[in-house]
């Protein structure tokens, strides 16, 4: 059997079966990090990519199999899904979503914001931008901003049954769409197809581009305003999200997307495109426009009328109708008011009238002959007479 002569005569003379004496516990690497990583798991941090970027910018120098060992038993378990795969031939298809994001403010308190997510469903090329609203003149500008990301215009477009695409359906069950987003995809150049009602699974990779962005970048986000956080999320698109080996493709969505542009329709001038990129607002009284959370001035004339706001990474431009009121740098951050010159010019002033308090009025004083009581007894008795 291979065994010695005296581990025979061990086992023999035991009267009771041997145990083997306990080992002293072995130091991990990961130990002065598992303190960090138990908080991010109750924060709802499970992602060991995150996870292992975080860890390793605190000075962590090893791999990630025993963090997943770690990390392992604090996850819930996933029901397994299953459905049937669609490819689609380069240029052909992309797929969009809009995701909602919890962040907490500087005092704690709750907020919400959106992010456009838009995925080239050939390349996995991705273009993400945060937006504080979810209507449709902002929901197109982000379309735009996709496509000159990705360099051109592919030939259709898959959306789930958002109302932002189609408002309604018809006695046949005939989607009616949102004019202005039909107006804008015709003019462009791209097919508007709906993916079937609660199967949003047929827009499987948006949906899991979208449970991407939360899951690998969305965790570490730490941001000042939603410029900061839009210059953030195309940094780690273009450092993490497009350079990484795709788990379906085998390749880099940066290499599958340059060989994916030629293939795209072109792009259109963006002078054709200015209708509908701008949002209408109303100035206040003050002759101030708010817009992602700045006032930006125009002049006096226009106060508590309505104009138009068209907004590029840099400036910040107010119309009415084609005539151009002003034009500003775009802030850097929120709460700022911005003049535009000569907003006040010809303002007629006008003199405050104070306005006075109501006001009792007194009576003249009366004054009343004293006379004594006698004089009124002799009264009393010619009347009675009388």
């Amino acid at each position: 059997m291979g065994i010695s002569r005296n581990t025979v005569r061990k086992y023999l003379r035991s009267p009771q079966v041997p145990t083997p004496r306990p080992r002293p516990g072995r130091v991990s690497k990961l130990d002065p990090y598992k303190d960090y990583i138990r908080q991010r798991l109750a924060e709802g941090v499970d992602n060991c990519v995150v996870l292992l970027r975080e860890i390793r910018a605190r000075g962590y120098a090893r791999g990630h199999s025993i963090l997943k060992e770690f990390v392992k038993p604090y996850r819930l378990p996933r029901a397994p899904r299953a459905t049937m795969r669609y490819e689609t031939e380069p240029g052909e298809q992309a797929q969009v979503d809009f995701g909602r994001y919890r962040y907490l403010t500087p005092d704690g308190q709750e907020r919400w914001v959106w992010a456009f997510v838009c995925l080239l469903s050939w390349s996995r090329a991705l273009y993400v931008e945060f937006v504080d609203r979810a209507d449709t003149p902002t929901f197109i500008r982000c379309h735009a901003h996709a496509w000159e990301h990705f360099g051109g215009v592919p030939r259709r477009c898959l959306y789930d049954n958002t109302k932002l695409v189609v408002v309604g359906r018809d006695e046949d069950g005939k989607p009616r769409w949102n004019e202005r987003f039909l107006d804008f995809a015709l003019r462009v150049g791209f097919e508007v197809k709906l993916c079937r009602p609660y199967r949003a699974q047929t827009k499987g990779k948006t949906e899991r581009g979208v449970g991407y962005v939360e899951g690998n970048f969305w965790p570490g986000a730490r941001f000042t305003d939603l410029g900061d956080l839009n210059r953030q999320v195309l940094a780690w698109i273009a450092t993490v999200a497009d350079v990484r080996v795709h788990g379906t493709t085998h390749e880099r969505p940066v290499d599958r997307g340059a060989r994916e542009r030629p293939q795209l329709g072109p792009l259109l001038p963006r002078e054709r495109l200015v209708p509908f990129l701008r949002e209408e607002r109303k100035a206040g009284r003050d002759a101030f426009v708010r817009w992602s959370g700045s006032w930006y001035g125009v002049p006096w004339l226009w106060a508590g009328k309505t104009v138009q706001v068209q907004a590029d990474k840099t400036t910040v431009q107010i119309f009415a109708g084609e005539e151009r009121l002003a034009v500003h740098p775009r802030a850097s951050s929120p709460g700022r008011q911005l003049i535009v010159p000569g907003q006040w010019d010809g303002l007629p002033m006008r003199e405050e009238k104070k306005r006075r308090s109501p006001a009792a009025r007194q009576l003249a004083t009366v004054e009343v002959e004293a006379r004594s009581l006698g004089e009124y007894a002799r009264i009393l008795e010619e009347v009675t007479v009388r």
